[in-house]
């Protein structure tokens, strides 16, 4: 994130510096989810975090206010663990106090982009507080179209994730097997000169490495199970987190 705005990576990254980009599960990322998670949810009067804002954007930009939910959406595999997670937006123009939603989601990354540090009159924001009521149903739906959307496209980054950690097991365990093997064929001690715990407790653990040998096929085929059971019937989850008002500068006083 930056200046409270969220940046998409590919339209945001290109010749900056100011901009790092972290893995979901970066230690920094985690505490600023946490965070989040904790303002979402908070009682009201307690909350830190104001989870509505109306900016300026030029007046090149827009002829009408846009308004742009942003969510949390995430995806959870078919044993309730997370897949992917993810902030998203979707919005509108509103016309006469009508909403009408923005397909471009290129052309409403630039609007979301375009909001300023300004913020815009009080006339202005109680009108849109007057507003709220009529377009709040049509914005969220737009939202959950976005979610709908994102959903179906995750899916096949998601097959090929469950086909990677499948290959990945299956080398992992393969590899496993080859070195067992391995040590069982090189294994060839002077049991005479062992004492009689000494050979029992060889045979033992022979015995373990070569019962360990023969249960991996089985679980082999059980990891692949699991994978695949986890990845083939993702459940969208979305959480509405905030609303952006973008408002032409004109417009704005």
């Amino acid at each position: 994130m930056r200046s409270g705005r969220l940046c998409s990576t590919t339209h945001y990254t290109v010749g900056r510096d100011d901009v790092v980009l972290a893995h979901l599960n970066h230690r920094l990322v985690q505490m600023c989810l946490q965070l989040l998670r904790a303002e979402v949810w908070a009682v009201w009067g307690s909350r830190k975090l104001h989870r509505i804002t109306a900016r300026v954007i030029p007046n090149s930009m827009a002829e009408v206010p846009v308004a742009v939910a942003h969510g949390r959406l995430v995806v959870l595999g078919g044993d309730n663990k997370r897949l992917h997670e993810e902030l998203i937006f979707a919005g509108g123009e509103l016309r006469e106090g009508r909403f009408t939603r923005i397909q471009q989601l290129g052309r409403l990354e630039q609007l979301v982009a375009a909001g300023g540090d300004q913020a815009v009159s009080t006339s202005m924001q109680d009108r849109l507080r007057a507003l709220w009521p009529e377009h709040r149903g049509n914005l969220l739906r737009a939202l959950d179209a976005r979610s709908a959307d994102r959903t179906e496209t995750l899916q096949s980054r998601l097959d090929d994730r469950s086909g990677k950690e499948i290959a990945t097991m299956h080398a992992v365990l393969d590899d496993l097997g080859k070195r067992i093997a391995a040590q069982l064929t090189e294994i060839d001690p002077q049991l005479e000169l062992f004492s009689i715990p000494e050979k029992e407790q060889f045979e033992r653990d022979r015995g373990s490495l070569q019962r360990r040998l023969a249960e991996l096929p089985n679980e082999n085929a059980d990891e692949a199970q699991l994978i695949r059971a986890r990845y083939a019937s993702p459940t969208p989850r979305l959480f509405p987190v905030s609303v952006t008002y973008l408002v032409p500068e004109r417009l704005a006083k």
